[in-house]
């Protein structure tokens, strides 16, 4: 009753904010992501009735309170879903920055997902998984499917409907690269659920964030087919300000921006101008990601290393999809 599963972190090219039910996590809107082959979670789950409750171990911290908490409703989910009543120990650990705005909660319930399900002796397909993984965290329904995938939002109250799928594999567009840039490695003061439940409640934006996303989805998909990157990156980069413009308006504002955060885009804008075709995305962090083609993705990670407020960067092509491990963390 153990299995240990990898699964990527990935980062929406067409966002996904806000709830149409938050007990079931189910979006007001679909959302596209690629999913990156740089940034990793690895998570071992051990069922047995030597644990008397379950115990969350992260990057070799145990870890209580509402984290705690959240991994524990996803494994009673699980067990329920399973019809299996052991305790489990849960190991995890991430390459990146965890809850700085760089999707770890994507990747991180996407591999216990899998590995929960597997120390169980149930095998699903990956549209049940996305489904199930969706009800711990949103966005690691996504990370079940490498390369390309759209979460449907879905119309069904009991979520049956809502799930993700690939629209194109990790291999389909080789030449795509994201450059993830870390100007705050710490985490953020107010996570992303909290954040879209209050601007869904109180931004006068809302509204037109809605009414603009069908646009937003049929730009990228279209661009993603075509492989036209002038199409995705301008879709993304417009998308991204268009979320962030709901939260500044939210009350109280959201501002995941920092000075470094500005800086980053001022750097992008400037490499555009001088010729360098590449565009910028920003999920609810400080973090800028930075769209590129290959051929040109050494030069942008230069300048953006340079820059003093830039910590690290990480250099990410389509990853693989959520996988089972051989080699556990315990």
């Amino acid at each position: 009753m153990k299995a240990t599963a990898t699964a990527n972190a990935n980062i929406a090219l067409v966002k996904y904010w806000g709830k149409r039910d938050e007990k079931l996590i189910l979006p007001t809107n679909s959302s596209i992501s690629m999913t990156t082959d740089k940034m990793t979670t690895t998570t071992t789950v051990e069922f047995g009735k030597k644990y008397k409750s379950d115990i969350f171990v992260l990057n070799g911290k145990k870890i209580s309170g509402k984290e705690s908490k959240n991994v524990q409703k996803h494994l009673g989910l699980i067990r329920k879903i399973c019809k299996k009543k052991e305790k489990a120990r849960v190991e995890s650990t991430n390459n990146f920055p965890t809850a700085a705005g760089l999707a770890s909660s994507a990747s991180g319930f996407a591999a216990l997902t899998l590995a929960a399900t597997h120390a169980l002796c149930v095998s699903f397909d990956k549209k049940h998984l996305s489904i199930i993984a969706r009800q711990g965290s949103g966005s690691a329904c996504r990370s079940i499917f490498g390369g390309f995938a759209e979460w449907k939002h879905g119309e069904k109250s009991d979520g049956t409907d809502s799930y993700a799928h690939q629209i194109a594999p990790a291999e389909y567009w080789k030449e795509f690269t994201m450059i993830a840039t870390v100007v705050f490695a710490g985490e953020k003061k107010i996570k992303s659920r909290a954040g879209m439940k209050q601007t869904v409640k109180t931004s006068p934006l809302y509204k037109s964030w809605l009414e603009t996303a069908g646009n937003d989805l049929n730009s990228m998909r279209k661009g993603i087919f075509a492989k036209n990157f002038p199409i995705v990156g301008k879709t993304a980069e417009s998308n991204a300000l268009k979320m962030h413009a709901t939260m500044f308006t939210t009350k109280p504002p959201i501002i995941y921006w920092s000075p470094a955060t500005i800086k980053v885009i001022k750097a992008v804008q400037e490499l555009r101008e001088s010729g360098t075709e590449c565009y910028f995305t920003m999920d609810a962090g400080p973090q800028v990601k930075v769209l590129c083609l290959k051929k040109n993705a050494k030069k942008i990670q230069a300048k953006l290393s340079n820059l003093t407020e830039v910590q690290k960067t990480i250099l990410c092509a389509p990853g693989s999809h959520a996988k089972i491990s051989l080699e556990h963390l315990f």
